[in-house]
Order: C-alpha cells, then sequence, then structure tokens
C-alpha cells in the first residue's frame, strides 16, 4: 500500500529524535512590498497579523516570544525541542548584521536546535546567503520563500512584486548552498483555473525544493483584496471545504513522491477571516483530506511522471 503523501513529521525525524515544535516569531520586520521599496501596502491579499500567534509579538524580544511559546506547547509533550520559526513579514529583510544577531539569540535560547526562515525570492542577498550556508552546518535550517503563484499574470495581479524567474532564481541559490528550502503556494489566487493551479504542480516539481506549504485563499480584513471582493464579488472564488479537498487531491497526486508536504490549509482568527469560514480546525480538514484518499486509493505522485514535468 502506497502512504499517502510525504509528511513533515516524517521528514523532520530524520534529524531530531522525540518531538520537535515550531515556534512563531515577529521579530519586526518589514516587507519591501510595504515600505515604498517595491510597493505599499503589500500584496492584495496580505494582513501578516493576521499570522500571528498570541505569543508573537514585536513588543516582545526574540527570547521573550520563545519563552512564552515554549510556555504555550508545554502541555502537550512533557520533552520536546524547537525550532525558531521566522515568520512574520519578511525575515531577510534588514542588514546583515542585525539579522544575524536576531538568529543566534534565537539559537541561544534553551532547546532551540534550528531555525525556518520565511522570506520573499527577491530578499536574499549573497552576503546573507554565506552566512546561511555556513549556519547550515551548524544546525538544522529550512529557508521558505512565498511564491504564492508559478502563473507571471497571477504575480502582477495580486502586486507581488516580483515574477516567477526570480523565484527560481532564488531557490537554485539556496540549493546551491546546501541550504534546505521550501516554497508556499496560494490555491485560489485571481484569475487562475483549476487547470492553472494544477500546472503549478509540474513547475515546482522541476525546483530544488525540500518543502511545500499549500492553502486556500482566504479573504482577509484590512486588505486590498477585501476592498476588490467588495466591489466585484465575483473577482475570486472562494473554496468550499470539500472542493478544496478534491483540488487538493488531483494536485498531490501530480507531485514527486520525495516533496516534503508541510500545510495543506490555513484559517485565519476570527477576527480577521471574512470568508470562507469552514468551521473546520486544520488537524479537522487533514484529517478529512487523508480519508478521501484512502477511500479513493489517491496518494502523492500517482500521477506524476519526471517525463512530464
Amino acid at each position: 500500500m502506497h502512504k499517502l503523501y510525504y509528511s513533515f513529521p516524517e521528514f523532520i525525524g530524520q534529524y531530531f529524535k522525540g518531538k520537535i515544535q515550531k515556534i512563531s516569531l515577529d521579530a519586526g520586520f518589514s516587507c519591501p512590498n510595504r515600505d515604498g521599496s517595491l510597493g505599499r501596502g503589500g500584496c492584495s491579499y496580505c494582513n501578516n497579523l493576521s499570522f500571528n500567534p498570541s505569543y508573537s509579538s514585536t513588543k516582545r524580544s526574540i527570547s521573550e516570544q520563545l519563552a512564552e511559546g515554549k510556555e504555550f506547547f508545554a502541555h502537550k509533550y512533557p520533552k520536546m525541542d524547537y525550532l525558531a520559526y521566522f515568520q512574520s513579514y519578511t525575515n531577510t529583510y534588514d542588514k546583515l548584521d542585525r539579522l544575524i544577531d536576531l538568529y543566534e539569540e534565537a539559537l541561544r535560547f534553551p532547546g532551540v536546535k534550528g531555525l525556518v526562515i520565511a522570506t520573499r525570492p527577491d530578499c536574499l542577498p549573497d552576503d546573507l546567503l554565506d552566512y546561511l550556508e555556513q549556519l547550515a552546518k551548524r544546525c538544522f535550517l529550512l529557508v521558505e520563500l512565498g511564491l504564492e503563484s508559478t502563473l507571471d499574470r497571477t504575480l502582477k495581479e495580486v502586486g507581488r512584486g516580483h515574477d516567477y524567474a526570480c523565484s527560481v532564481n532564488a531557490l537554485n541559490k539556496i540549493a546551491q548552498r546546501r541550504i534546505l528550502c521550501g516554497a508556499h503556494i496560494i490555491l485560489g489566487l485571481p484569475g487562475e483555473s483549476k487547470e492553472d493551479m494544477l500546472s503549478h504542480a509540474g513547475r515546482l516539481n522541476t525546483l530544488p525544493l525540500t518543502t511545500l506549504k499549500l492553502h486556500q485563499l482566504q479573504l482577509i480584513r484590512g486588505t486590498r483584496l477585501e476592498e476588490q471582493v467588495r466591489n466585484n464579488p465575483a473577482y475570486v472564488h472562494f473554496f468550499d471545504a470539500g472542493s478544496y479537498a478534491r483540488l487538493l487531491i488531483d494536485f498531490i497526486e501530480r507531485l514527486r513522491p520525495g516533496l516534503v508536504l508541510d500545510r495543506f490549509v490555513s484559517q485565519a482568527p476570527a477576527e480577521w477571516l471574512i470568508g470562507p469560514d469552514w468551521g473546520l480546525k486544520n488537524y479537522e480538514f487533514t484529517h478529512q483530506l487523508e480519508k478521501m484518499m484512502r477511500a479513493g486509493g489517491h496518494y502523492q505522485g500517482r500521477l506524476y511522471s519526471g517525463s512530464n514535468n
């Protein structure tokens, strides 16, 4: 029997014994798509405040956020280690000295065994990559890039400020330094048909990716997308849970088996989310997805062929 998919816990178990938990951090970074370097207001769908857990706040130092995060998760397992997850905004967008200070502060915190750094493809200068190359020899390091789409027309429509070629170049530069790299894709962005979304899988298969995060488009308060949908309700199509799960199954079956699937769905906090609200926790949706895959004989890579990607 084929396993359903290559999960992040299975992957991370190759590096650590026992439970390992990501602790999300907000280091107070900005974004070139917000501060005027590339644009103002960010991508049309984005309000990073909707990503932050309660313990993640720029009013607290990195060490304080890690301490509160550790306390938050302490009830789940009597013993676990941690990955410091620099999540909010663009976590390589600052002077190199400050970046190094923040990363090293996180690594000094008791129990932190490595870093996950989320950033944009256009914010990876060579001097930072040189440092990260050496860092990856000392600890676990995963650099996640927000690709969001592999179609240039979509990237332009949502105001990303970079094209797909930029993403490919950045991933190749990371991989050449033997740094683990991940990507993030949003399914349901404006103007993308089902065929467009499934075409992402074929392109992702050719990239030097270790991990992939997927999630559905959500309508978040305080975003440009909120105004666009208010003016034109047909501007985007929002999935219900069942149709999104069916799309995911089609997508997963086209992915190469060695690609780690870190996430399938996201749920913004109620105070930020306009819709769709499925009434499901992330793990509940994943359980339903897995049940559908088992029932239908679906699994990652079933429709994958290296020759057609």
